[in-house]
């Protein structure tokens, strides 16, 4: 850290409680946000759903796609 840069809770100290509040609020989200980017996996459950197919793209992308789908 150079000399120009005050530490973090130099700047927080200043903050009147409204704007406090809100820095803590965005604070927490990017927590979370790299939480979730971090511990995401992608999920393949769909794979080998498209066996017996004539093997034409489109066909592929439709049943892909139904499966896909959320079950109501």
């Amino acid at each position: 850290m150079n000399g120009q840069t005050k530490p973090l809770n130099d700047l927080l100290d200043k903050l009147p409680v409204d704007l406090y509040q809100e820095v803590r609020d965005f604070i927490e989200f990017l927590i979370r946000k790299k939480s979730i980017n971090s511990s995401a996996k992608p999920v393949f459950d769909w794979a080998g759903s498209v066996k017996g197919l004539k093997n034409t793209s489109v066909e592929m992308q439709h049943k892909i796609s139904e499966d896909r789908l959320p079950v109501r």
